[in-house]
């Protein structure tokens, strides 16, 4: 088969990657400790469930569902919009379902690159970023990522060539793998620089709804005049534990909401009706779960921290999401420090290198185990000798 150069430039999906590893050892009957992966183990709620058994028996839900999504899934992001941040936004105009956030961040570096075009990503990220910036074409720009900067990107750093050319800036906050938070300050500073330099700025705030005791997260959209110059993604899987359920949507800009219309009515159909129905009970009812979900996470944070740093590792303090974020030992690397530990352990977590060279030195462990599995995995990890 002839080269194809899009893909072979796309690195392996680090989940997908971790996947074979667990297989493998799976088969050679080694018990598999998996903190990897975000993978809600709670169950959606049961309100949620009804409300798609209700909506899947509807044959009105079983035919093509608006390209941009139904009106009442619409209105209830609007709805949340209003109620978390205080933004009024236009459901006709400002929202677009997606069929989970990830697939709507792929495909907007094809709705507003052509090859060639700059657009800047962090380092560390989400892996998608990179992999939706290569496949469309793109020109990557990486802004550095570190912990003596909270993790935020030094605008002023960013080289003022590239910055006059680039078409799209993506960041992700509360960040993942970090679990840094931006400030309202940051988001007005990042939308005045979108507004200097013609810039599509783009928020993946998957997770706006998880965040520490304590900590209030802020939207982009807050920003005055966010709208007129940004986006923000976001998605059901974290907040109501819907990860294999695909819904997810963007707001903000008309215009980029519109180009990435374009692409996704040649590239999918929508998202099934019945599952927006239910999406849309999650976001007018699901306030009291969220408040559930984060003080279960919190728990576990507070586990999984205590023990690294009885074990004297570095623990970041994390603001939102359920991932841990800590620095591996003197003298291993990210990937040699996730490997020892599940040969010697059979405990998986994720190393940082696998979302940009600046999380080197870092890995990261998901919450989203239950706490006696989690206990059972640190206390494997505080066994042996590092």
């Amino acid at each position: 088969m002839k080269v194809v150069n899009r893909t072979s430039k796309v690195p392996a999906y680090i989940f997908s990657r971790l996947e074979k590893i667990k297989e493998r050892l799976g088969q050679k009957g080694i018990e598999i400790l998996d903190l990897g992966i975000g993978d809600p183990d709670i169950p959606t709620p049961e309100f949620i469930l009804k409300s798609m058994g209700e909506a899947i028996l509807d044959p009105r839900n079983h035919r093509y569902p608006p390209y941009i999504g139904i009106d009442r899934f619409r209105k209830s992001v609007a709805d949340y919009y209003y109620r978390k941040f205080g933004v009024k936004l236009d459901y006709k105009k400002e929202i677009a379902a997606l069929i989970g956030s990830k697939e709507g961040i792929a495909h907007i570096f094809l709705a507003l690159a052509d090859v060639g075009d700059y657009v800047l990503i962090p380092d560390p990220a989400y892996p998608v970023y990179l992999a939706g910036a290569v496949i469309a074409g793109c020109s990557i720009y990486k802004m550095k990522l570190l912990e003596d900067n909270g993790y935020l990107p030094q605008l002023d750093d960013i080289d003022s060539e590239v910055a006059r050319r680039a078409k799209l800036l993506i960041v992700n906050y509360p960040n993942n793998p970090t679990g840094a938070a931006a400030t309202l300050d940051f988001f007005k500073r990042l939308i005045e620089f979108g507004r200097r330099n013609d810039i599509v700025i783009a928020n993946d705030g998957a997770y706006l709804d998880i965040s520490c005791s304590g900590f209030n997260t802020v939207s982009l959209m807050q920003v005055d005049g966010a709208s007129d110059i940004a986006v923000e993604f976001g998605s059901l899987s974290k907040s109501f534990n819907m990860t294999g359920w695909r819904l997810g949507y963007i707001v903000g800009n008309r215009e980029v909401i519109e180009k990435l219309m374009v692409v996704k009515t040649n590239f999918d159909s929508g998202q099934f009706s019945a599952i927006q129905q239910a999406g849309a009970d999650a976001l007018n009812r699901g306030d009291e779960f969220v408040n559930y979900i984060n003080k279960i996470y919190q728990e576990r944070r507070n586990l999984v921290t205590d023990l690294l740093k009885n074990k004297g590792l570095h623990v970041y303090d994390s603001k939102g999401t359920f991932y841990v974020w800590f620095k591996v030992p003197d003298g291993y690397s990210s990937d040699d420090f996730a490997s020892y530990l599940l040969e010697k352990t059979g405990v998986l977590i994720t190393p940082g290198s696998a979302f940009g060279s600046q999380g080197e030195g870092y890995c990261r462990i998901s919450l989203t185990s239950s706490e006696e599995t989690l206990k059972k995995a640190m206390n494997k990890i505080c066994s042996i000798d590092f």
